[in-house]
């Protein structure tokens, strides 16, 4: 049981212009309460009451009022309710026992007119009540999401392991660029020890001996400044190659984007405002045929006297001797005043019940075309979204391709001056230089010929060695990502199955429970009453948006002969009686499955009249193992055949 079923706390309502109530106080014990009285003795306007504290609007308004109000203290907490006549209908306000009572209204509120309880009879179809109370577009939607996230972890693990297979030449790679340095700096060394050893003796003036070094060292600083400069003119047009590189792939990327989205887009808009427009206009309908049809209903049950009686009080609604003469089997037409048979009023009423059905689908259907047409326009707003940061990505790229070349033939300038420098140079040394100066002159080109292969070999060597570590480093992500992919997989699973689950234990627990009180119960020849769930995988019109088959939901009569032979029959062939119990089991059943009990705790039951007294003391005794609160409303002589331990109410 949730928080609200505190076991032994008595709730008590304070019922204020509801329904035909004026004014009542009635404390409820926990276990089974029932309200004892014939008709249009205001057991219906109570439970009507008890609705709306939970949060249900299905209530009416006394006739001589505007508003009502509705009271309920239980736990330590109190909730009012106030319930407001509009031109739209009863509209509540005020704190409720439930945000939302419309899992309440469908399976915990039991009165004569539940769609839940109805649907049997009426040979809805019992799936979709059932999966009514389940978000299955939320779920479809974390689907998609899921399987997004299982694609990027498949796309990066393909990825690591690719490079997987690139880390063993890597390795050796760099393994051969460690021998080939080893054996540079090795020449190298050898070259310089020759430099140091050779002493040359210059048989040239101090002047031209001074003059030559300094030609000498200005010659190897402008080489040095002239390798710089090239060295930054390959690096920058690397930067520029990558650059133009991520550039196509940024546009190929805004080529394949859909053109024109912002049309889609506006059509889009239009029509989800033409949809919620449509869906709010019928709601509104809805509401006021409800009140039509609850208002008419409770006329027939007796309710609201006072109208009845004001209408026939008027001269020309008495009619001839015939109409007064036949007056007991009539009821009187509050909007016209004349007498007619209850039958027909019953029978425009079912026809406007239908009607009521038919236009509760309708907004259905609109929701449903809303969501499909809000998930496209949020597609199409991110693709435009995406447009947008690519072409501001695009245009980025190409400010910093001109920068770059920009800053590459400036470099290109400088390389050329410098070359022209060093050819100066070189003739000047030429000119001042002596054959001793040669040898030691073709020593340090070869030293620095050397240095230079030796920086490009290092550079090149660490350049693997970062490529190396990035992708050892990849690796050890591997365990985590596919710890990762098997949570997404479990998610999967969880979510493709939630819908499979419960609507396997909708059909268990309505075969369960319809088994036994069939054995309690005694219906003569009926062998069993179940529901039979099967899957439709090939049909479209029963699959969901993911391809997930979406199932059936047949209902079996199952009766056998007085020689013994079993047949099945149908729901039609069934007694009000039996109609009435498979009902209220459908309907228990949506109770367990979404654990009703745990958020609501009471549950209704009304106009049990069809059943026999001691079937219904059966049917109480069985049902009131599930609620805190169970609240029967029964005919006097119905209710002699329950147990005194029963709280029983007379007088509202």
């Amino acid at each position: 049981m949730g928080s609200l079923s505190v076991p032994g706390e008595t709730a008590t309502f304070t019922v204020e212009k509801i329904g035909g109530i004026d004014e009542t106080a009635v404390e409820i014990p926990p276990g089974v309460t029932v309200l004892r009285g014939r008709n249009a003795t205001n057991r219906t306007s109570f439970l009507q009451a008890v609705m709306a504290a939970h949060g249900s609007e299905w209530a009416s308004v006394k006739g001589d009022a505007d508003q009502g109000r509705v009271e309920l203290s239980l736990a330590g907490e109190t909730y009012t309710r106030t319930m407001t006549r509009t031109g739209d209908g009863v509209v509540g306000s005020g704190p409720a026992l439930l945000a939302d009572p419309s899992v309440a209204d469908l399976f915990a509120f039991l009165l004569e007119d539940n769609e839940a309880r109805r649907a049997v009879e009426l040979g809805d179809d019992l799936r979709e009540l059932i999966m009514r109370p389940v978000d299955v577009a939320s779920i479809h939607r974390q689907i998609r999401t899921a399987e997004q996230r299982k694609q990027e972890i498949d796309a990066e693990l393909d990825r690591i392991a690719s490079l997987k297979q690139e880390l063993p030449d890597l390795e050796r790679q760099r393994a051969d660029l460690r021998e080939e340095i080893t054996e540079i700096r090795a020449d190298l060394q050898a070259v310089e020890q020759r430099i140091d050893d050779r002493n040359v003796d210059i048989e040239a003036t101090q002047t031209n001996r001074d003059e030559l070094e300094t030609a000498l060292d200005e010659l190897q600083a402008t080489r040095a400044e002239l390798k710089r400069v090239r060295n930054d003119i390959q690096s920058e047009q690397e930067s520029i190659t990558a650059l133009r590189d991520e550039r196509g792939s940024l546009a190929v990327e805004r080529a394949g984007l859909p053109e024109s989205p912002s049309e889609r887009l506006k059509t889009l808009e239009s029509d989800i405002e033409r949809l919620r427009k449509r869906k709010r206009e019928r709601t509104e309908y809805t509401t006021r045929l409800e009140n039509v049809i609850r208002f008419n209903e409770e006329l027939l049950s007796g309710e609201h006297r006072e109208i009845t009686e004001a209408v026939d009080a008027k001269p020309e609604s008495v009619g001839d001797i015939t109409d007064q003469l036949y007056q007991g089997s009539k009821t009187t037409c509050w909007t016209c005043g004349s007498r007619v048979k209850s039958e027909r009023i019953e029978s425009t009423l079912q026809s406007m019940r239908d009607h009521l059905r038919e236009t509760v689908s309708e907004i259905d259907d609109i929701e449903d075309e809303l969501t499909e047409l809000t998930d496209q326009q949020a597609e199409i707003q991110e693709t435009v979204t995406r447009k947008q940061e690519l072409t501001e990505t695009i245009d980025e790229v190409d400010a910093e391709i001109e920068r770059r070349q920009s800053a590459v033939n400036d470099l290109r300038e400088r390389r050329d001056n410098l070359s022209t420098r060093v050819e100066e140079l070189e003739d000047r040394v030429s000119e001042l230089r002596t054959a001793e100066f040669d040898e030691v002159l073709d020593l340090h080109t070869e030293a620095n010929e050397l240095e230079l292969q030796l920086d490009r070999l290092e550079s090149e060597r660490d350049e693997i060695t970062e490529e190396i570590t990035d992708i050892e480093s990849e690796i050890r992500r591997d365990d985590e990502l596919a710890s990762q992919r098997e949570e997404v997989v479990d998610e999967l699973i969880e979510l493709r199955s939630r819908i499979d689950r419960l609507e396997a234990e909708a059909t268990d627990q309505f075969n369960e429970k319809m088994n036994d009180l069939l054995d309690i119960l005694g219906y003569g020849n009926i062998e069993r009453i179940w529901i039979e769930r099967t899957d439709t995988p090939g049909d479209p019109v029963r699959a969901d948006d993911e391809g997930i088959a979406a199932s059936t939901f047949t209902l079996h009569v199952v009766r056998s002969t007085e020689g013994g032979t079993v047949y099945e029959d149908t729901v039609d062939h069934l007694s009000e009686s039996e109609r009435e119990v498979t009902g209220l089991v459908f309907a228990l059943a949506g109770y367990l499955v979404h654990d009703v009990y745990e958020e609501v705790p009471f549950m209704l039951l009304d106009s049990l009249e069809a059943i026999d007294s001691e079937r219904i003391a059966s049917l109480i005794e069985y049902f009131a193992e599930y609620p805190t609160y169970l609240v029967v409303a029964l005919l006097p002589e119905d209710a002699q055949a329950l147990p005194d331990t029963y709280n029983q109410i007379s007088d509202i």
